[in-house]
C-alpha cells in the first residue's frame, strides 16, 4: 500500500469512528421518514376526506372553528393538502408549543388534533435532525458528523478504486458464496460505491435544509453570471400598522388566499402563513402537487388592507431559488416521485449499513492472528544436503 492510501486509510477509519453512531442513527431515521406520508395515509383515517366537488371553505372559517375549540391559540398557518386531504391548522400555544388540528375543508368541521410532538413521525424528524438534543446543539453535532461522513465516502472511493482492470468485475459484486467475513468486506465497499453519489446529493440538500449559509451557497453557484442578490429575490415585505387606509370588507386571509387560487388554478396544495412574528404580512404559497414542495409559487398581502405586496411566481425565479426551494423534496426523494423515494431509502439504509461492516472489517483484523512462517527448503538443496551426509 502506498503512502498516500495509508494516510487515506488511517483518515478513512478513524472519521468512522467519530461520527459512525451519529451517521447510523441519522441514516436509519433517514429510511422511516422517506415513506412517512404513505405509512400515515394507510394507518390513519383522518388524513384523507371524500372530495365532494364542492368550494373549500374560507380559511377564516377554518379559523373561528379552531378558536371556538381552542380559544387560546392562535392560528397562525393554515394548510389546504389537496382535493381527497384534509384542510389543517397550525396552532401556536406559547409556551405549550403547537396544536395540530385538521379539519375537513368542504365543512370545515374539526376530524382530528394532537400535539405534533406526540406524533411518531415527527419524533423520528427531530431525531434526524436534532438528536433528540436542544436544536442548537443537536444542529451542530448531526452537521458536524454529516460533513465528515462525507469525507468517508470520498477517502472510501479513494481507498475501494480497483489498480488493474481485472479487478473491476469483483469490485463491482458481492461473493455472495465466500465466507461471511468476506461478504460483509464487499458489502462494506460494493454497497458503499453504489450508494456514494446518491448519498452525497442527501448529505448536502440536508445541510441546505439545516444551515442558510450552505442553502446560499447552493443558491450563489447556480446562479452565476446573473445579477441577482440572495436578499433581494427572497425577502419578505411587511406591513405597515401606520397605513390601514382603505381597510378590507372582507377578511384578509380570505381574499388572500381567493387571489393565489385564481392565479394558480392547477395548484393542488394551499399553505398560507398569517404568523405576526414572521413580518406582519400574510403569505400564501401554491403548489402544483399535494404533498410536494417544489415549484411553489408565492404571494405576499398587507394584513390590513389585502393589498398585494409581492408576487414570488415561479418561472420568474432565479435557478437558485429554485434549486433551493426543492431541497426537501431532493432530501426525501420525492423529487422523482416514488422511485425516488426507494433510492433515498435504500441509499439510506445502505448509509446506516457501512459503519455496521466497516467496525466488523476492523473488529476482525484485530483479531486476526498471524500466520506461522513456514521453512521452505528447496527440494534441490536439501537432496544435495543428504548426498554430503552420506
Amino acid at each position: 500500500m502506498t503512502p498516500f492510501k495509508k494516510v487515506t486509510l488511517f483518515c478513512h477509519r478513524w472519521l468512522g469512528f467519530i461520527s459512525g453512531l451519529v451517521v447510523f442513527i441519522v441514516s436509519i431515521t433517514g429510511c422511516l421518514f422517506c415513506f412517512q406520508d404513505e405509512i400515515q395515509d394507510a394507518m390513519y383515517s383522518y388524513r384523507t376526506v371524500q372530495n365532494t366537488g364542492k368550494p373549500y371553505v374560507q380559511p377564516s372559517q377554518l379559523i373561528a372553528e379552531v378558536k371556538k375549540n381552542f380559544p387560546t391559540v392562535s392560528p397562525d398557518y393554515i394548510y389546504y393538502y389537496g382535493a381527497e386531504r384534509p384542510a389543517g391548522v397550525l396552532a401556536n400555544q406559547g409556551k405549550d408549543g403547537y396544536h395540530y388540528v385538521f379539519l375537513n375543508p368542504y365543512t370545515g368541521k374539526i376530524t382530528h388534533h394532537e400535539k405534533p410532538q406526540t406524533n411518531f413521525f415527527i419524533i423520528v424528524e427531530y431525531i434526524h435532525l436534532y438528536l433528540l438534543l436542544p436544536p442548537a446543539i443537536g444542529k451542530w453535532i448531526v452537521g458536524v458528523s454529516v460533513i465528515i461522513f462525507m469525507v468517508i465516502m470520498i477517502t472510501g472511493l479513494i481507498l475501494w478504486w480497483p489498480k488493474r482492470k481485472s479487478d473491476r468485475k469483483r469490485s463491482f459484486t458481492i461473493k455472495w458464496g465466500g465466507r461471511w467475513r468476506r461478504v460483509n468486506y464487499d458489502l462494506h465497499n460494493v454497497l458503499g460505491f453504489y450508494a456514494t453519489a446518491v448519498a452525497i446529493v442527501l448529505s448536502i440538500s440536508g445541510l441546505a435544509i439545516a444551515f442558510e449559509p450552505v442553502s446560499r451557497a447552493i443558491y450563489n453557484t447556480a446562479n452565476v453570471g446573473r445579477n441577482i442578490t440572495y436578499k433581494q429575490e427572497v425577502s419578505e415585505p411587511k406591513s405597515d400598522s401606520l397605513k390601514r387606509t382603505g381597510v378590507a370588507t372582507q377578511p384578509v386571509v380570505d381574499m388572500a388566499f381567493a387571489y393565489a387560487r385564481q392565479q394558480r388554478p392547477q395548484a393542488q396544495m394551499f399553505l398560507i402563513h398569517n404568523d405576526p412574528a414572521l413580518s406582519g404580512a400574510i403569505g400564501v404559497g401554491a403548489y402544483p402537487k399535494s404533498m410536494h414542495y417544489a415549484r411553489a409559487t408565492g404571494f405576499e398581502f398587507d394584513k390590513y388592507n389585502g393589498k398585494l405586496l409581492k408576487s414570488y411566481i415561479y418561472e420568474k425565479k432565479s435557478p437558485g431559488l429554485k434549486l433551493t426551494e426543492m431541497n426537501y423534496d431532493i432530501h426525501v426523494g420525492q423529487i422523482l416521485g416514488l422511485t425516488g423515494k426507494i433510492i433515498a431509502f435504500l441509499a439510506s439504509l445502505i448509509c446506516a449499513s457501512l459503519p455496521v461492516t466497516g467496525f466488523i472489517i476492523w473488529l476482525g483484523k484485530r483479531k486476526k492472528k498471524p500466520k506461522a512462517v513456514r521453512n521452505v527448503v528447496h527440494r534441490r538443496t536439501h537432496k544435495r544436503e543428504l548426498a554430503i551426509i552420506k
